[in-house]
């Protein structure tokens, strides 16, 4: 009996992660705009919310699934013009965030330990998106690190943008939304 509930648990939580995928792709879909014109290929996109809300229910494993499934659904679907470069960039960006938020929420549960690990998760994000821009981006677009230097400070401006906006709004619907994911 109790491995019976224990699999219905799983078989729920596991439902519960896919619906958030869905909405994350749902998300992008309909919201993608470019922040700065000299970088239109960078757009801002909601579809982090659902990513963030999903690490805080089940843990930072649970939020690197939800973001390598989602990156890949997404760079296969309605963001497959940036391919493969989409992809990684998106697992990158995600995938820090949400196991820096992530461990830090897991081990304080509260409206102030929501907020550093918010905080903590965009800085994160802003560090590794400058690092992996520099290595990454001159490898896929064919252009010099200087090329990707001169654009930088529009890089780290979306990326704190798009990370900030994406907290802000996670930290006002969380306690709305957790009450479903924990039935």
């Amino acid at each position: 009996m109790s491995e019976q509930l224990n699999t219905q648990k799983k078989t729920v939580k596991l439902a519960k992660m896919g619906l958030l995928v869905a909405i994350s792709i749902v998300l992008v879909y309909f919201i993608h705009f470019p922040i700065f014109p000299a970088v239109a290929f960078l757009e801002y996109d909601p579809a982090d919310i659902s990513i963030i809300i999903g690490t805080f229910a089940f843990g930072p494993l649970a939020g690197i699934c939800l973001t390598v499934v989602t990156a890949v659904i997404q760079g296969l679907t309605v963001s497959s013009a940036s391919g493969v470069y989409g992809i990684l960039m998106h697992i990158i960006a995600t995938g820090t965030y949400v196991l820096v938020a992530g461990n830090i929420y897991k081990h304080n549960k509260t409206k102030k330990g929501a907020i550093i690990s918010l905080l903590a998760g965009t800085i994160a994000w802003v560090i590794i998106m400058f690092i992996a821009n520099l290595i990454i981006t001159p490898l896929f677009m064919g252009v010099t690190r200087e090329i990707v230097m001169d654009l930088m400070v529009f890089i780290v401006l979306f990326n704190l943008v798009k990370a900030g906006v994406n907290s802000i709004i996670t930290f006002f619907l969380y306690k709305r939304i957790s009450g479903f994911l924990h039935r």
